[in-house]
């Protein structure tokens, strides 16, 4: 398959994908079902894949498009949240990051070592498959700037996606240099550097840009502001500054873009701006991902004699058990009933974010262990993941809209207080 074939097969797929299932349903979530599936096809019926279907042999192309949709889609993620206060509404998604996402990293790592994998593998493949998705979990997350309607649910999945993915680094930097063969000195430095220094960083440079990039847009200079211009592609400029700076002090680029984006929407919360910046981040987020989406697709049909029951195991056990688990005891004591708990500890969508580590890590180790162990769960738990919860997410994105609009009517029909009488 040469360029302008692939192209052709990418635009067909892509229309495809969004278009059948308006056959069936109104939703399009299963659009991402449909494009792995295009994408296993056509390298199942080439006799020869191009090397792009290959990340194990050439992971370059897969690091860059995947880092690009994932800092676009956490930007997109901070500016979306509409109300931040009280900090009581972050306490389910503080358990999701210190509780369920370490206990996920470990869990996993045992489930490799159960695999025969080295210790280093097996930390890599808890830290690479950790994190939920700010990209493929966009369904079940809250809606567009000044939309409204953020349910709980919605709030502790959307604000999770945005840290995790950051948050995930300082383990899968672990594993590299566990790999590479971590001494005590190394882990002291590892644990000021890269767990503490650079998450700060990231935090600190991201709240910075956001506020900067805030006042250039909405402030300076007050008699002709830079967003009366309705100029979309300010909010890429925005991914651009936060990531390219925090990046160059050495800290979380990811977690900066998330923060700077948080931020940046704090500057004119209601500003109707941030719908244009919104709509140009999501049409960017779409591309990259359909793209990704195709090529993990095609990844698996050019894999598919090597997938084993091992690989669809170690996937179906976070899917299925790791995640929704330790998504549950960590919710215990929130303000979230029995069923909120559920469904924010079973969604915890698995995607670009794995695919970003994985090749990250495979082109920092000259010779890495098991590497292509690593990819062939890596895609079978995103196509899993985007399976089950893309087939699913309308459905229960439907309920939560319901409960959202019932707790509406319950609140405007309260009746208010009897007047005093007239003495």
């Amino acid at each position: 398959m040469n360029y302008h074939e692939f192209l052709l097969f990418a635009g067909l797929a892509i229309v495809c994908a969004f278009w059948l299932p308006r056959f069936v349903s109104g939703r399009e979530p299963a659009s991402s079902s449909l494009l792995i599936l295009a994408g296993a096809a056509v390298a199942l019926a080439i006799a020869d894949p191009p090397p792009l279907f290959d990340p194990v042999a050439d992971p370059e192309w897969w690091e860059i498009l995947s880092e690009m949709a994932v800092i676009v889609a956490l930007f997109a993620t901070g500016m979306r949240l509409d109300v931040v206060r009280p900090f009581s509404r972050w306490r389910a998604t503080g358990r999701l990051l210190l509780v369920a996402m370490p206990l996920t990293i470990g869990a996993m790592c045992l489930v490799g070592l159960a695999a025969g994998w080295p210790l280093a593998s097996a930390l890599l493949l808890g830290a690479v498959l950790a994190p939920t998705d700010p990209v493929l979990a966009g369904d079940v997350q809250v809606g567009p700037p000044t939309e409204g309607g953020e349910h709980p649910v919605r709030f502790a999945l959307t604000a999770e996606a945005g840290l995790n993915d950051g948050l995930a680094f300082p383990f899968v930097y672990l594993a590299i240099a566990a790999i590479a063969g971590l001494t005590a000195s190394e882990a002291v430095t590892w644990a000021g550097y890269d767990l503490v220094y650079r998450i700060l960083a990231g935090v600190v440079v991201g709240a910075a840009c956001g506020w900067l990039l805030g006042q250039v847009v909405f402030r300076w200079p007050g008699h002709n502001v830079l967003a009366e211009t309705g100029s979309g592609v300010l909010a890429l400029a925005g991914v651009l500054v936060c990531y390219g700076a925090t990046e160059f002090v050495h800290g979380y680029g990811f977690i900066a873009c998330f923060v700077g984006g948080l931020v940046f929407r704090r500057v004119e919360e209601e500003h109707a701006f941030h719908s244009d910046l919104h709509l140009f981040n999501l049409a960017i987020e779409h591309a990259l991902t359909a793209v990704l989406l195709l090529m993990t697709g095609a990844a698996l049909g050019t894999y598919l004699a090597l997938v084993t029951w091992e690989h669809v195991a170690i996937a179906a056990v976070l899917v299925f058990v790791v995640r929704p688990l330790f998504g549950w005891l960590s919710l215990a004591g929130t303000n979230l009933d029995p069923r909120e708990r559920w469904v924010t500890a079973a969604f915890g969508v698995r995607g670009i974010g794995s695919i970003y580590y994985l090749a990250f890590a495979a082109g920092s180790v000259a010779a890495m262990p098991h590497v292509g162990e690593l990819w062939m769960v890596v895609l079978v738990t995103i196509a899993m993941s985007a399976a089950v919860h893309g087939l699913t997410a309308g459905a229960v994105l439907s309920r939560i809209r319901a409960d959202e609009a019932e707790n509406e009517d319950r609140h405007t029909s309260a009746p208010g207080p009897e007047p005093e009488p007239v003495r």
